[in-house]
């Protein structure tokens, strides 16, 4: 069975933008410095890791509730101004999936409930047969229990399963799993060690499915 499990934040949409520039904007009224340096550390773990992060960074004490808070009420405002951006080649990707009879499969660190939310108002919903947010799990990306629990959702073997993610946290994941990644970067450029992990690395989503037409 032909089966694929796609990260969400910047590989589905270009969510990682805003969320990085709510967080910036919330830490520059808080006086918080080098949030734009920090923010990448958090790209493809949850809330659990983040916590961890930014305490390292902005003290044990730091309220990161109250910021967390603060940060998605200005990510929603953002998102409400601007619309939901989905990245190019989003539809035409997932409708060559479906039509040629993959399991398709959603493995996001993002809260199950907001992931959900962003299927259904970017119109993409009906695609995925099988989705996992990040509350779901104990340990989040770089580690691979999100995507092995994402393919036996779907009901397949890790090995025969690929993974398109554009973070190297969500590579490393996914290449410790047993998947065959396939990396679309967006905020982070890939490096030698994503090049030697990664089955193949492309620009947008219409690469991806241009690789598969081909197979």
């Amino acid at each position: 069975m032909k089966a694929v499990v796609f990260d969400m934040d910047g590989v589905l949409f270009d969510t990682e933008r805003v969320c990085m520039e709510s967080w910036v904007a919330v830490a520059k009224r808080r006086g918080m410095e080098g949030m734009r340096e920090v923010f990448p550390l958090c790209i493809g773990r949850n809330n659990t890791d983040d916590e961890r992060i930014i305490r390292e960074h902005y003290g044990e004490d730091f309220a990161y509730e109250d910021f967390r808070r603060e940060a998605s009420e200005e990510f929603w405002k953002m998102i409400k101004e601007q619309g939901l951006p989905r990245k190019k080649g989003v539809v035409e990707c997932l409708e060559f999936f479906k039509a040629d009879g993959w399991k398709i499969g959603l493995a996001s660190s993002t809260k199950r409930a907001s992931v959900l939310s962003h299927l259904e108002n970017g119109g993409i919903a009906q695609y995925f047969t099988f989705v996992i947010g990040g509350e779901e799990i104990k340990h989040s990306k770089p580690e691979p229990e999100i995507y092995l629990k994402a393919c036996e959702g779907l009901g397949v073997k890790p090995e025969e399963t690929y993974a398109i993610e554009d973070s190297y946290n969500g590579i490393k994941a996914a290449y410790r799993a047993g998947m065959k990644p396939i990396m679309v970067p967006d905020m982070l450029p890939p490096t030698d060690e994503m090049r030697e992990m990664s089955q193949a690395i492309f620009e947008d989503l219409l690469q991806v499915r241009d690789y598969f037409q081909k197979q």
